[in-house]
């Protein structure tokens, strides 16, 4: 697992000279756009609802002793709640948004991996490969929301606290890097089998989906930069997995 997560961060290494090399910049117009009006409208979002959330949660301390330091730690649970859910939905709504313009980039870099401009591959069209994008995410997205809300009220708990944000940064970096991958897959398998290709390679997803996360954190470059990075990356590592596992070819079914 350890050993996939590096893997999955070191395909970025050559992500940014590919993107030149094989002038796949116009294609990351539109989904740059949709990163940033998603950002700004997640952001100021989460900058109004943080302090509502804090004094809502602050409600819980009766007493008149400690109440000044509880409301200031339950304002800060208040603000990683919203970060933490912030995150959650910008990153499913950009990925199934971009899936249209993402799967062309992906196809591109296929095409140059395996050295040939044509193979075989599912044909879909504009609309099919936006609802792919809308039904990965929605289905990401719920699963993610059903782990992350449990985790997020062990942040009530002193010490254990730390651990569950490691897990949740791995969480969203998990997901994140699921997306990712799946502009790559969605040639090849059919939406069930891409789900049990990512499960098989999680430590891959994760590694991407680490550097997706730590884009975000990067004021205003992240923004613009984390889909063109990230997608490149993941399908330098997907195609790269589909080729070992000899699935290029020919669909076949993937077992988890």
């Amino acid at each position: 697992m350890i050993k996939n997560i590096f893997k999955g961060i070191q395909a970025y290494s050559g992500a940014l000279s590919l993107i030149s090399k094989l002038k796949l910049w116009k294609y990351f117009f539109i989904p740059i756009a949709i990163s940033v009006i998603t950002a700004i409208i997640i952001g100021l979002s989460a900058y109004g609802l943080s302090d509502n959330i804090g004094r809502f949660i602050a409600k819980i301390w009766v007493w008149d002793f400690g109440k000044e330091t509880f409301t200031a730690i339950s304002t800060l649970i208040g603000a990683i709640v919203v970060l933490a859910i912030g995150l959650i939905l910008y990153k499913h709504i950009i990925m199934a948004l971009s899936a249209p313009f993402m799967s062309p980039v992906s196809e591109k870099i296929e095409a140059h991996l395996m050295g040939k401009e044509s193979h075989e591959h599912r044909n879909t069209s504009f609309k099919e490969q936006l609802w792919r994008g809308i039904r990965i995410n929605m289905r990401n997205l719920a699963k993610e929301l059903l782990i992350t809300i449990p985790i997020l009220l062990l942040k009530l708990i002193p010490i254990v606290n730390i651990f569950s944000t490691v897990l949740l940064f791995l969480i969203q970096a998990y997901y994140a890097g699921f997306g990712n991958m799946d502009y790559t897959l969605e040639r090849h398998f059919k939406y069930r089998d891409s789900i049990q290709f990512v499960r098989k390679h999680k430590g891959i997803a994760i590694g991407n989906g680490i550097v997706f996360i730590l884009f975000l954190l990067i004021p205003v470059i992240g923004v613009i930069l984390v889909l063109p990075m990230s997608v490149t990356a993941a399908s330098l590592k997907t195609v790269s997995l589909l080729k070992e596992e000899h699935l290029l070819s020919e669909q076949k079914t993937i077992a988890s």
